[in-house]
């Protein structure tokens, strides 16, 4: 039998350096993506960002904005080559463990009815639905709601 070599994975801190492979994983992600100077103003206002990484390729990001109690997931992106391992659940482990580091007790994020995969992800781990932002998001035809969800860490509801 030959062992095969598994990849070696690591979570880090996002650096400036990073953002041209961000933003080129955020461009063919999405329709609508964020630009560069997002990232960027991101990084410089404290946010904690985060990267994973997959024998040293950049596999995916993810962004909080933590404050008052509670966090918000701002961005969440795995690269198309790197989907269907776990590694989306596995990044939005860390950014719940970055929120309850940080002292919040409730996790917010909006994502769009048209990125099922992302809220059947969300809900797995515990978020529930509490609203809607109407025409939140851009959309080719016009614009898309946001279904708001928000997860209690408080009481450590989350399930890994």
């Amino acid at each position: 039998m030959v062992a095969v070599a598994r990849p070696a994975s690591h979570m880090r801190l996002m650096r400036m350096d990073d953002l041209d492979e961000v933003v080129a994983v955020e461009q063919v992600s999405y329709d609508f993506p964020w630009t560069r100077g997002i990232f960027a103003d991101c990084l410089k206002a404290g946010h904690p960002c985060w990267v994973l990484c997959i024998d040293e390729e950049l596999a995916g990001y993810g962004i909080l904005s933590v404050g008052a109690g509670e966090a918000h997931v701002l961005n969440i992106c795995i690269a198309a080559a790197y989907r269907g391992r776990g590694l989306g659940r596995h990044l939005l482990g860390r950014l719940l463990d970055v929120s309850r580091w940080s002292g919040a007790q409730r996790i917010f994020l909006e994502v769009r009815p048209s990125n099922p995969l992302a809220k059947t992800l969300y809900e797995s781990v515990g978020f529930r639905e509490i609203g809607r932002r109407p025409r939140y998001y851009p959309a080719k035809d016009g614009r898309e709601d946001a279904i708001v969800m928000a997860l209690n860490i408080a009481g450590s509801d989350i399930e890994k």
